[in-house]
């Protein structure tokens, strides 16, 4: 398997381990120091366990629960070391009791491990992708 196809894999196990609130193999695909940028929070996440107790509190405070996550429109740039991915997600999830559904647009950044695995680095997702015009 080529370096392309190991970050799809690694992208679709990512997605894979959200849509099935995994949280342990969600977090897992992400490195220490991964950083993380959503439009819905006023600043960024500087690091997975910032990330962590925020998923967390929102779980206790808020019910929150993927109950569906789809990735369409994939795109991978090899760039050396790192890898970015770009993709259309549509996610249904409950928060407060509530079903939302969102159409969004994320980059992830992959870093290639020592170990020959790719690691999620950063993420960035944008609010609501629109159809072309």
């Amino acid at each position: 398997m080529g370096p392309r196809e190991q970050v799809l894999a690694a992208a679709d196990a990512l997605v894979a381990a959200f849509a099935g609130n995994d949280r342990a193999a969600y977090f897992g695909a992400f490195s220490a120091d991964a950083t993380f940028v959503f439009h819905n929070l006023a600043a960024p996440l500087l690091s997975r366990a910032a990330y962590q107790a925020l998923w967390d509190q929102w779980r206790a405070e808020d019910g929150f629960e993927v109950l569906n996550c789809a990735s369409s429109n994939r795109e991978v740039s090899l760039q050396g070391e790192l890898a970015i991915f770009i993709h259309d997600v549509h996610t249904t999830l409950r928060l407060q009791g509530e079903t939302l559904s969102s159409q969004e647009r994320e980059t992830i950044v992959f870093r290639l491990q020592q170990d020959g695995h790719w690691l999620a680095c950063h993420e960035h997702l944008s609010c609501c992708t629109l159809p072309s015009l």
